[in-house]
């Protein structure tokens, strides 16, 4: 209790009753996979021509990330962590200014093709002293001019070819205390994250000397950038710092792990192989809140797939999707086949939003799919939905649809994706908005207290339809007493609540029974 030893008039603020419980993020993503370019950190992106500035673009053939991305955002996704996968061999570009150091963002070849400017400042001070500026641009690889026909394509806005990607800073200062400091306007101060897309710069030495000014024509950074010659590993997806490798940071499923990254919801990795999509759902289970999306290969037959038989995957944290869909290339406008994964998470998201995490993400078209790579039909698909496997089917007049619910877990309770994703959301809210209760005294107003706050929480779930029963007695119980606790329960520290939950199931099969009513009215 607050001490007063003066009188007067005084107010206190305290708490009681229940503490509200604010619903999780439910359709934040993370994609994994090769990118032409950029940081290994995850780096969140909310557009296609976002991932685009960070990543570059389409860069190969059989590297899908790019064309999955758009496709997420395509059908209704609003963010999105970029989750770049490089092997451990990769090493990054850089090269020296004067006491200065400027490197690629991420490791790689492209990093050589990052071509820089450094001249003086536009502005000068009452001295005639200046600062320095920084032009920084990329050519993608067999599309970039040769080293002795650079040019400074800020000036030379007529020669070609052009970069794919420009960014330039003017008037940096080496002052720390000025506002134009070079470490402050090229990181980002709420995130402490290179604003970059290309490079960065850090002084690597103590002087007080600005790097001194390149040629007029700039130069590519050229030194040390490589790739790993290497396929692709589930290890590299998992993303472990190698014992003996030049990658320094994790990368994958290991930076996922990061606080920073606790709000991620979905994952998927477009068409990696099977050891590496069990490493990615195995994620999501540990993890407890996430669920992942798996696709089929390219050209396996719908009518033979079998994942829990033949991939012995049995799991309620992901759903496996088949066949392959045809889009046009957002760079070229070409027809190309690629995974499904993106579209359908993006079809999550429009889902979550639109009507909330308990409606089944199916049923719904698929934008930008212009056909399927096979044709599936009820016989097919009537061996293939027991199995757990998700189909996506053209229907004419109605559109290209998900049609299909359903999660790789044998387990009735949790065969349905929408069932699995209601409680990760009601778990994770509930675990998020119940920290408050850490410490606190373990007594009956505790407990009637952590009950007023979930009832309040789950009554408003019902109401929005998530859960099953005409009243909330039929949709949920809680149970936070002494029949949940034993005495030694409180004396060792815990408390211990039962929730009972009715979640709301899709109407996957709709039968309507007509019959031919044929007796005469009674006179």
């Amino acid at each position: 209790m607050p001490q007063y030893s003066t009188p007067g008039v005084y107010v206190e603020e305290i708490e009681r009753g229940p503490v509200p419980i604010e619903g999780v993020p439910t359709s934040l993503a993370a994609f994994l996979g090769e990118t032409e370019r950029g940081p290994l950190r995850p780096r969140l992106v909310t557009s296609y021509s976002d991932y685009k500035r960070f990543f570059g673009g389409v860069f190969a053939p059989g590297k899908y990330l790019p064309y999955t991305v758009a496709g997420f955002f395509d059908n209704g996704g609003t963010e999105l962590y970029v989750c770049r996968i490089v092997g451990p061999k990769a090493t990054t570009a850089s090269k020296a200014y004067g006491d200065f150091t400027v490197s690629a963002v991420g490791p790689g070849a492209w990093g050589n093709n990052i071509w820089i400017r450094i001249q003086d400042g536009t502005t000068q001070d009452a001295t005639g002293a200046s600062g320095f500026r920084l032009k920084m641009a990329y050519w993608s690889a067999g599309n970039q001019p040769a080293a002795d026909k650079l040019f400074d394509p800020f000036e030379d806005l007529r020669k070609t070819p052009r970069p794919q990607y420009t960014e330039q800073y003017d008037d940096l200062s080496i002052d720390p205390k000025s506002p134009d400091y070079f470490d402050k306007r090229l990181t980002d101060s709420s995130t402490n994250k290179p604003l970059s897309g290309l490079a960065a710069i850090v002084r690597t030495k103590g002087t007080n000397s600005k790097p001194p000014n390149t040629k007029d024509t700039g130069e590519y950074l050229t030194t040390g950038g490589a790739d790993d010659p290497a396929a692709l590993t589930s290890a590299d997806y998992n993303g472990a710092i190698p014992d003996k490798g030049t990658r320094t940071e994790l990368q994958g499923l290991q930076a996922l792990m990061l606080d920073a990254f606790r709000d991620v919801a979905l994952v998927y990795a477009p068409a990696v192989d099977t050891t590496t999509a069990q490493l990615i759902y195995q994620h999501c289970e540990n993890w407890k809140y996430r669920f992942a999306a798996i696709d089929s290969t390219r050209d396996d037959d719908p009518s033979s797939l079998n994942p829990r038989f033949n991939n012995h995957w049995d799991t309620s944290y992901a759903g496996f999707y088949t066949p392959w869909i045809q889009i046009s290339d957002p760079e070229t406008g070409a027809n190309i086949i690629v995974p499904p994964g993106g579209h359908v998470l993006g079809v999550y998201a429009r889902t979550d939003q639109n009507r909330g995490v308990f409606k089944a993400p199916a049923n719904e078209i698929v934008q930008g799919a212009l056909d399927v790579r096979y044709e599936i039909n009820d016989a097919v698909q009537g061996v293939l939905n027991p199995q757990g496997v998700d189909v996506i089917r053209s229907f004419p007049s109605r559109g290209i649809r998900v049609w299909g619910a359903r999660t790789l877990s044998s387990d009735a309770l949790w065969k349905y994706v929408s069932v699995r994703r209601l409680f990760i959301f009601l778990e994770r809210s509930i675990y998020e908005g119940t920290q408050w209760v850490v410490f606190e005294p373990n007594d009956e107003r505790l407990w009637a207290r952590v009950k007023d706050t979930i009832r309040l929480f789950l009554r408003t779930q019902w109401r929005e339809g998530a859960l099953f029963g005409s009243t909330e007695d039929e949709a949920f119980f809680i149970t936070c007493d002494r029949t949940t606790m034993t005495q030694e329960d409180i004396l060792n520290g815990r408390l211990i609540c039962e929730i009972g939950i009715a979640p709301v199931r899709p109407a996957e099969f709709v039968i309507f029974r007509v019959f031919q009513q044929t007796a005469q009215a009674q006179q």
